[in-house]
């Protein structure tokens, strides 16, 4: 792993379409998804996963779901970010566990944060929120595993343009409406150089108290 802040790695991570053949180290695979499930989560419900998908015939099925975009052919690596919009509904007896194991949560607070997060969640399930809000926690995994991969040295591509069901169906979970598709990304080595196409200054994007009128 190089030295690198995470200003650094915010500010010279490219989003990169081709890549060279060299497969990622095991090690270096394993820190970047131990960073990726660091992502915090709404109510540390972890509802969202990561398909890891490396052999040829599992690349190949993804760029057909992704009308043969040229990342899962190219890319060593792909990553498939699944949204759990359902994970509050079953046991999180481990979670609970590992907080106050490590003495991050006591008893009591456990006790009041499951009925509080239950509540929570069934109010969205009333108002039809859950799959936006388990794809918003995978969403910013995603984000953590750009900057953690930039830092490795690696190359990303999050992508869209892809057809939820075809994805599912590579990944083998086509018989799971229960589950959502966040997000795909390509991990690997560059084969290309991309340069920075520049932000529009913050004046024009950044507003305080409140957004302002037309």
């Amino acid at each position: 792993m190089t030295s690198m802040s995470v200003a650094d790695a915010i500010r010279t991570r490219r989003t990169v379409r081709h890549y060279r053949p060299d497969p990622v180290p095991a090690a270096t695979l394993d820190t970047l998804l131990e960073l990726a499930m660091e992502a915090p989560s709404s109510w540390n419900l972890q509802d969202r996963s990561l398909v890891v998908v490396t052999d040829p015939a599992g690349r190949e099925g993804l760029t057909w779901a992704t009308g043969g975009q040229p990342q899962p052919a190219e890319a060593p690596v792909m990553l498939v970010f699944v949204a759990e919009p359902q994970a509050w509904r079953a046991d999180r007896s481990d979670i609970f566990e590992l907080a106050r194991g490590t003495h991050a949560w006591t008893e009591e607070f456990s006790s009041g944060f499951a009925a509080a997060s239950t509540a929570f969640q069934q109010d969205l399930a009333d108002r039809g929120l859950l799959r936006e809000y388990a794809v918003k926690d995978a969403m910013i995994a995603a984000s953590y595993v750009m900057l953690a991969a930039t830092e490795l040295g690696l190359a990303t591509s999050p992508m869209n343009g892809w057809d939820e069901d075809r994805v599912k169906k590579v990944i083998g979970i086509e018989d799971r409406p229960d589950l959502a598709i966040a997000l795909l990304m390509s991990v690997g080595y560059a084969a290309e150089t991309r340069r920075h196409p520049g932000r529009r200054p913050l004046g024009r994007t950044v507003f305080h108290g409140s957004y302002p009128a037309r």
